[in-house]
């Protein structure tokens, strides 16, 4: 318990609520700048390969790194934050708090919840994927058409693989949007925490460290944006949500100091915090390794076939998750 009155006096030295108004303020047009550049640059590069023979060996490379940048975020940044916020000596010391590891309970329901929601998602797609192919086929007069579209027109399992085809495509879309709910959740705990600190001495490195962190875990999305193959508008959507998704935390989190004057060391702050953050981390880990590593380094024919591609792809996940991983030593 001494150990925690020490923490609160040094926090009691850098308490100042009229500076740290003004670096909220900076952090907030800061952050958005650097999200954008994250977020869009991926896209932007994949519309630029697009059409060249290069596309999707390039789409491959940017989706590993982004893989390595998601799994750090999860098991360096947010899984660490939320067992911190709920050991706390504010909270650990009371029930139920300190009888159990909630943060690894709750990082575990985040697993579960995102394989419950790719199976039923995943299961839907394919329902109504292969439900309207049954339509048409019925409606094109039968068994006739039915074995055109299985074989290609004589091609040889054409029409299969295109099926197939179709089917990643919509699943790499499922996969990109659940990963964004898993990394709205992480960006809105970072900004109400931020907007809630009326600590200095915390507020002003993690400025410039959230900066780099938003440009880091953007590359992360976008990655996955540009493989999933969106129109304009929905990319443009995402891309937006993922930007303004920081600074609406941290204005959220100034006006709850406002209203209540809890702020980031107030233990139910904490414990939100906890919580929120290990469904975050279950959610991120679970996309990290199944729908991002796994698919691309033991279902891609494309890297299967090529060993130096493989080389080069794990040579970016090693990239995107040590670049990430850096950060800690800031935010």
């Amino acid at each position: 318990m001494a150990e925690c009155v020490t923490d609160m006096a040094q926090v009691a030295l850098c308490r100042n609520s009229t500076a740290a108004a003004h670096l909220k303020v900076i952090s907030i047009f800061t952050i958005f700048v650097t999200s954008v550049m994250g977020v869009s640059m991926p896209v932007m590069l994949a519309r630029y390969f697009q059409g060249k023979s290069l596309y999707d060996i390039a789409i491959l490379v940017i989706k590993c790194f982004a893989a390595g940048v998601i799994l750090a975020t999860s098991l360096v940044h947010v899984l660490p934050d939320a067992f911190a916020a709920l050991s706390d000596c504010q909270v650990a010391s009371q029930h139920p708090w300190k009888d159990f590891p909630f943060a690894g309970l709750v990082t575990l329901g985040g697993v579960l919840l995102a394989l419950l929601v790719d199976t039923v998602a995943s299961s839907h797609v394919e329902h109504a994927h292969y439900t309207a192919v049954d339509t048409e086929e019925k409606e094109g007069g039968g068994g006739s058409l039915s074995i055109e579209l299985v074989s290609g027109g004589g091609g040889g399992g054409g029409g299969e693989a295109d099926r197939v085809e179709e089917l990643m495509r919509l699943k790499q879309k499922l996969v990109s949007q659940v990963l964004e709910i898993g990394i709205i959740f992480h960006s809105v705990i970072i900004g109400v925490t931020m907007g809630m600190s009326q600590n200095v001495c915390t507020i002003r490195p993690l400025v410039a460290a959230l900066a780099f962190h938003q440009i880091f875990e953007g590359l992360g999305l976008g990655g996955c944006i540009a493989q999933a193959g969106f129109g304009f508008g929905t990319t443009a959507y995402m891309c937006f949500m993922f930007s303004v998704t920081t600074p609406v935390g941290i204005i959220l989190g100034m006006m709850l100091f406002s209203v209540t004057g809890y702020d980031d060391s107030n233990p139910k702050a904490l414990i939100m915090e906890g919580l929120l953050g290990s469904v975050s981390s279950g959610i991120l880990i679970y996309m990290a390794l199944v729908d991002l590593i796994a698919v691309d380094f033991f279902h891609n024919k494309l890297m299967n076939s090529n060993l130096w591609l493989k080389k080069f792809s794990f040579l970016a996940l090693t990239l995107g998750s040590a670049s990430m991983s850096v950060l800690a030593l800031w935010a």
